[in-house]
């Protein structure tokens, strides 16, 4: 496709597998669970016409906390992000260092590798997420600096392992760069993930950029954000800052898209591509291929097309308790998707 359309990453898992994840002490066999899971979606993901995939991040427990999966320098009081419904997700605080990851990407990526013959992208979470871990306090004999030392070459192991793999795009999860703006207006906490977040990117070179990429949402479990009502234009200027080929955005669900697609225009720089969101993930109306070929289209009215794709608004189930949306109606958008773009490329090159 001369418009490119990728997935972001999480598919809903199946009511069998949500059941014994949540319920570890039942007598499901969980790691069969995990591998026919993982075998289902990118069979459905190869018919929806993906010409790129991912394993539906069936075996994360969360697209955040997977590296933190088996560690024991942590506690539960860390810091609390609250959603719209009123319910809310609660990050672990370090105790101790130094701070290694306890689980890595390529894990994930290598499974899904052996499965099938597409590409295969890999989601990992930014290091901007993970600094939020380091207790306000402090921790003695391990400073802040030794632990953002740490943070930032594990995350450059879990980028790199993937690259080495084979990963056709290694995209980093960064849907508190919106929230960030709602905790402190000001903008100096987006600034210092930013700023964190490069020195990451700044360790690849000019080629391994390119096959870098992040994802920007205002959060999206149970059908609910946490930062919705953020404005994109406190957050675009900054984003296209980051040292990567390709920004995932969300955007079918604004409110006001021409005026998102405005400022994008304004900041988007020649190296950079703009994937822009096509599919609310939140609604469970699926949309026609018509439909995502008209907002293509918008798009299109302000990205050049060398710099235009697809993707959707956010991963269907970042969590893995998250049952709000089908595993079949996330397949079919994710269709309607490489349909819709489809349509509009004809019309486009037409």
């Amino acid at each position: 496709m001369k418009i490119p359309s990728e997935p972001i990453g999480s598919i809903p898992r199946s009511p069998e597998l949500v059941a014994a994840i949540t319920n570890p002490s039942g007598n499901a066999d969980l790691q069969k669970l995990y591998a026919d899971a993982i075998t289902d979606t990118l069979k459905h993901l190869e018919k929806t016409g993906s010409p790129v995939i991912t394993d539906g991040e069936q075996t994360k427990s969360s697209f955040a906390t997977y590296p933190l999966e088996g560690l024991t320098n942590l506690t539960a009081e860390g810091m609390r992000i609250d959603f719209e419904d009123g319910h809310s997700r609660q990050l672990p605080l370090l105790t101790s260092g130094p701070f290694r990851y306890g689980n890595y990407a390529v894990k994930y990526l290598t499974a899904a590798q052996k499965l099938t013959s597409l590409p295969v992208k890999q989601a990992v979470i930014s290091a901007s997420a993970l600094s939020l871990i380091y207790p306000a306090a402090g921790i003695e004999g391990y400073s802040q600096a030794e632990f953002i030392a740490d943070l930032i070459n594990e995350c450059e192991k879990d980028i790199r392992s993937c690259l080495e793999q084979g990963a056709y795009k290694v995209q980093m999860d960064f849907t508190e760069g919106r929230l960030s703006l709602k905790l402190d207006p000001s903008g100096g906490v987006l600034k210092h993930f930013i700023d964190l977040n490069n020195q990451v990117f700044d360790r690849f070179t000019k080629e391994e950029q390119q096959k870098l990429g992040v994802h920007v949402c205002p959060g999206g479990d149970h059908d609910s954000t946490h930062s919705a009502d953020i404005d994109y234009a406190g957050l675009i200027p900054a984003l296209f800052t980051l040292n990567v080929g390709s920004f995932y955005l969300q955007l079918a669900s604004e409110p006001d898209r021409p005026k998102v697609l405005q400022i994008i225009k304004q900041h988007l720089k020649p190296s950079q591509k703009a994937f822009v969101g096509v599919i609310d993930v939140l609604n469970p109306v699926i949309e026609s291929k018509e439909e995502v070929r008209d907002r293509v289209l918008e798009a299109a009215e302000f990205i050049p097309l060398n710099q235009l794709g697809t993707t959707d608004d956010c991963g269907f189930s970042p969590f893995c308790d998250d049952v709000s949306t089908t595993r079949e109606t996330a397949f079919a958008k994710i269709k309607a998707r490489i349909e819709g773009t489809a349509l509009a490329e004809k019309e486009l090159l037409a």
